[in-house]
């Protein structure tokens, strides 16, 4: 691969991280909205160029959509979130599927005094 090539690709790559974090505050503003159908699909679109240019959605954003059926979570309106044994526990109303994320750190959850 020669210079320009990687060059391009970097560009490309950041071009991408900026329309998915801009892809993101769209749906947010739309389920505020009340126009769910239009936030996962936006969702939908965030995550075709996450896939297309290889660029990982990031983790704030990663939490507002559902890993089963790819659908914007809005806490009041599209999902409910507990806190249970150490778990942060999203349920999304849609598809009716839980996902689980640990509240502390695995480095310091395994650290001895």
């Amino acid at each position: 691969m020669n210079r320009k090539h990687g060059e391009k690709k970097k560009v490309q790559k950041n071009i991408a991280r900026h329309r998915i974090h801009y892809l993101f505050s769209l749906a947010e503003e739309c389920a505020l909205e009340g126009k769910l159908p239009l936030s996962d699909r936006y969702v939908a679109l965030a995550r075709k160029i996450s896939m297309k240019y290889l660029v990982p959605i990031p983790a704030e954003h990663a939490r507002r959509f559902c890993k089963h059926c790819y659908c914007y979570l809005l806490p009041p309106l599209t999902c409910r979130v507990r806190i249970h044994r150490g778990m942060i526990i999203t349920y999304c109303s849609k598809c009716k599927k839980y996902s689980r994320i640990p509240l502390r750190d695995r480095s310091s959850a395994t650290r001895k005094p």
